[in-house]
């Protein structure tokens, strides 16, 4: 604010409604906290002084005083993964339709930055949705006792959580390349600290067995077109005919690299992925994937979130789980190979 001369006055005070209105500072604080514990009267003639003065009430000191920011905290372990965007547009509409803004953290692949940035938040949010938790079950455990929380893609008993049916999408994968004639899957593995990757790898070795096909693992690899890349070297000596990767992003770093090497997508090799984001479907040859309702993961997570919050118990130790469907395209076809 400036005066009439061009010099900068200090904002109003708290103090300097209570002595325009002429009332106490603690009753001017309630009449912005709490409007129902103030006399009609005396409210308005402090509403009138603070806009005489052009005081604004801190939403966020008012909300910290209550203990209700009206903020949840959404952490994400790499907010260039595009994997994330419509998870992210989920959980904003569902906070938002109940009238709460969701703060955004990233957690950037690191278990210690995930840890220090949620100590940072806990203070002012209400609750908080972990997507893709790098943090051990026990560090995750002690967050929980401190405020209502939700866990993405992991289960861990004791602690709400939403997944999607990865056991499913694999066997569909593990199917259809079955039915391509393919006799030897490799999978690509991503974060060792990934629950995720523990399921999928588990579900394709069960998959394999029971269809008589061989499988291996190859990896971890970094979550990332990067891991994708260097998932090539894993594949040395002999290129197998069929690879299912961590996620998409290993899958497109793979078969870039494959195409500059003049390796033939699908002919040589085909490659399925997980989680159909975007650029799935703009890479040439499309990528077949295992697709994961993202935009449906978020929305979940933020609605179970603010229903605990409202004082909902949590009465299983069953995760909810969301179905999940193959989406065929052309990186994938019948081996040549036998």
């Amino acid at each position: 604010m400036t005066s009439g001369d061009g010099t900068r006055k200090s904002q109003p005070t708290i103090y300097d409604v209570a002595r325009l209105a002429g009332v106490a500072p603690s009753t001017v604080s309630r009449a912005f906290a709490r409007p129902g514990r103030v006399n009609a009267d005396t409210a308005q003639r402090i509403r009138e002084a603070a806009a005489q003065l052009g005081y604004r009430a801190n939403p966020v000191a008012r909300a910290l005083s209550t203990s209700r920011t009206r903020m949840i905290a959404l952490m994400i372990s790499d907010v260039t993964n595009p994997y994330y965007s419509e998870l992210i547009r989920g959980a904003q509409l569902a906070a938002s339709q109940e009238e709460y803004t969701v703060l955004l953290t990233d957690a950037r692949e690191s278990d210690v930055v995930e840890r220090e940035s949620l100590e940072r938040v806990l203070p002012v949010v209400e609750g908080i949705v972990i997507g893709s938790s790098r943090m051990s079950d026990s560090t995750l455990r002690v967050i929980a006792k401190q405020t209502p929380m939700i866990v993405l893609n992991r289960h861990l008993a004791g602690i709400p959580s939403v997944v999607t049916d990865n056991p499913r999408g694999v066997r569909r994968a593990v199917e259809h390349l079955g039915e391509l004639g393919h006799e030897h899957i490799t999978y690509v593995a991503g974060p060792e600290a990934s629950w995720a990757d523990g399921m999928r790898w588990r579900a394709l070795r069960e998959a394999g067995h029971e269809l008589h096909l061989h499988t291996r693992r190859v990896g971890p690899v970094a979550p990332t077109l990067q891991g994708g890349r260097d998932a090539r070297a894993l594949l040395r000596p002999h290129l197998p005919t069929a690879v299912i990767c961590y996620n998409d992003l290993v899958a497109i770093g793979l078969m870039r690299t494959l195409t500059a090497e003049g390796v033939r997508i699908p002919d040589d090799v085909s490659v399925v992925g997980f989680d159909n984001i975007l650029p799935a479907e703009l890479v040439s040859p499309g990528l077949t994937t295992v697709a994961s309702p993202l935009r449906t993961l978020g929305s979940t997570a933020v609605g179970n979130l603010l229903a605990i919050i409202r004082g909902a118990l949590h009465t299983t130790d069953k995760p909810f789980v969301l179905p999940t469907r193959l989406v065929v395209r052309e990186s994938t076809g019948r081996t040549a190979r036998r």
